[in-house]
């Protein structure tokens, strides 16, 4: 989609950014919406940012952690076509959940349960390595070749 010349081209790589992380919020509000709603009485930001809700001992937490999970899923397959290169997925994902850190510290405060860290480095490390398997089968597609050719010489 956004894959361009060799040269480096700061804007392509700041629209990648916030095409993902928007696309990467999208889909937790999405999973949210379809596994933590009908349990809770009001849905809120909470949800997405504090690091409260990412508990194992909860059957919420356990549903906003497969939110979590599920999102990283998804944005595994956006960086297929985003991104398109496998070589930039590491450094594309672990820029979202930095992002996503400095949102979580601004709206709660330091994530202090070791369970955020380790749900969000394990959705990191789904979101990568699935991804760049993803975009290197991506990449090493066969080029279609035309069946006809020209008789013309």
């Amino acid at each position: 989609m956004f894959y361009g010349a060799a040269q480096w081209d700061p804007w392509l790589i700041v629209a990648q950014i916030v095409c993902l992380q928007c696309l990467y919020y999208l889909t937790v509000g999405l999973c949210l919406s379809l596994l933590v709603a009908p349990r809770v009485s009001k849905m809120s930001l909470v949800y997405f940012f504090d690091f409260a809700t990412v508990n194992a001992s909860a059957p919420t937490g356990w549903c906003v952690i497969a939110s979590i999970f599920l999102s990283s899923i998804a944005g595994a397959g956006v960086l297929v076509y985003l991104v398109e290169r496998t070589r930039k997925c590491l450094d594309f994902s672990s820029t979202l959940y930095i992002i996503h850190l400095f949102i979580c510290l601004l709206y709660g405060g330091w994530p202090s349960t070791i369970t955020w860290w380790v749900v969000n480095i394990t959705g990191l490390a789904v979101m990568a390595l699935l991804g760049e398997r993803l975009c290197m089968k991506h990449e090493l597609r066969d080029i279609p070749v035309g069946r006809h050719r020209s008789n013309t010489i």
